[in-house]
């Protein structure tokens, strides 16, 4: 399956979450992350339904499925965070906010904004 067909499907489960049917989100991204386990954006997109909807557990191993495939995404580490703070573990919820914001930071160094005048 191509890339832009794999992204034109993501879109229409985000699309379906928008309109409050999550559960064909969820069913969309499911069948999706089966035939294309390795896509990134499909186990991201199913980490922030699956949060949305209170399912920490399930958002838990698919933001860890998203880590796997791309351990340097700030969001995933952003959303790595959240969930261990759900699950009031502290060390692991800090560790991963950290990771994010070392991220955040490398990318303002690489891409710097406008110089500021006085």
């Amino acid at each position: 399956m191509s890339e832009n067909l794999i992204q034109d499907k993501i879109d229409a489960a985000t699309f379906e979450f928008a309109m409050g049917n999550s559960d064909a989100a969820e069913q969309l991204l499911n069948v999706l992350s089966q035939s294309n386990p390795e896509n990134f954006n499909i186990w991201h997109a199913l980490t922030e339904v699956r949060y949305a909807e209170k399912n920490f557990k399930g958002a838990l191993e698919a933001a860890h499925k998203a880590y796997e495939i791309n351990p340097n995404d700030l969001h995933i580490n952003t959303s790595l965070s959240r969930i261990w703070i759900q699950f009031e573990d502290k060390p692991k919820a800090e560790h991963f906010a950290a990771q994010a914001r070392m991220l955040g930071w490398k990318e303002e160094l690489k891409n710097p904004g406008p110089e500021e005048t006085l």
